[in-house]
């Protein structure tokens, strides 16, 4: 169920991701509220908004990483490549596209020692 919020916090979240870049500061002064107005009180009052529109913004930033990662392949020597792929991996993973992780478990021993059965 979507909360309803006033026009002045729908109107914060909408240039929070474009015009101000990310910027709470700069997304309230656009959003039209008084310089008397806490930035920290807003952002409290829309924070779950704030979460999944972020988790949004990672998502469709996941394509841009992920094609970052197809250039690196295309060109291996250009520079600052090792940066890209660092930059796209923490993108994509933060997103929710992490590969599986893999677990291996190695023992000196091949033997397995159970506990007698009851």
């Amino acid at each position: 169920m979507t909360r309803k919020l006033t026009e002045k916090q729908q109107a914060f979240l909408d240039v929070l991701f474009e015009e101000a870049q990310g910027s709470f500061v700069e997304a309230k002064k656009l959003a039209g509220y008084s310089n008397n107005v806490s930035t920290t009180i807003i952002v409290e009052a829309l924070e779950d908004e704030i979460a999944a529109k972020t988790k949004k913004f990672l998502v469709t930033t996941g394509v841009k990483a992920a094609w970052a990662m197809r250039d690196v392949i295309d060109d291996p020597t250009q520079l600052g490549n090792k940066e890209k792929m660092a930059a796209a991996k923490d993108i994509l993973d933060r997103g929710g596209f992490k590969g599986a992780d893999k677990v291996e478990i190695k023992g000196d021993s091949p033997v397995f020692i159970l506990p007698p059965k009851k």
